[in-house]
């Protein structure tokens, strides 16, 4: 992966988490929760709306979209390959923060390998964030005696692109 071959050192993605928006609740909330649970084999949660919105016809508390976190090395690579062919191996250099992290969206369900249309669920889309971190950052959020994670352990942008590079093979587009 990196230069070092101290396994502390080494990059690792620790979660995906997938997003569907659906902006309501009732049967569009439904159908988003049963793509996520086809595509993951895992079962949503619900998010609910942090704020009341008038325009957009939000209450605060109400569920307004669906989430799956996804854990576990192999789990992560399996829907992670899947989710870059669909976006034909090629990302833009924008989609990384500064922290390492991936965000990405995928316009629809359908593309995903082995998936059809189903006129009954209709297509939907979803946002993909990867966490990428290093062994060792748990310290930040342990209940008991949490610390800052030292600067020199933190993934930045720039290793980030390139353990992707390498990890799954993508094309990083500089705009």
């Amino acid at each position: 992966m990196s230069q070092s071959t101290n396994p502390m050192q080494q990059p690792r993605a620790t979660k995906v988490t997938v997003n569907i928006g659906v902006g309501e609740a009732g049967q569009r909330l439904q159908l988003a929760e049963q793509v996520l649970e086809i595509l993951t084999g895992l079962k949503p949660v619900r998010t609910l709306s942090t704020q009341t919105n008038r325009d957009l016809g939000t209450r605060e508390g109400a569920p307004i979209g669906c989430k799956v976190t996804i854990r576990g090395e192999q789990k992560i690579d399996s829907f992670l390959k899947d989710a870059f062919w669909v976006r034909e191996n090629t990302l833009p250099s924008y989609n990384f923060d500064n922290q390492g992290n991936l965000s990405f969206g995928i316009s629809d369900y359908t593309d995903f390998p082995n998936q059809k249309y189903d006129p009954e669920i209709g297509i939907f889309g979803m946002d993909i964030n990867v966490l990428l971190e290093r062994p060792g950052h748990r310290i930040k959020h342990r209940r008991r005696r949490s610390s800052k994670v030292s600067t020199k352990h933190r993934v930045y942008r720039e290793e980030s692109k390139l353990w992707f590079q390498e990890r799954f093979g993508i094309n990083i587009v500089e705009e």
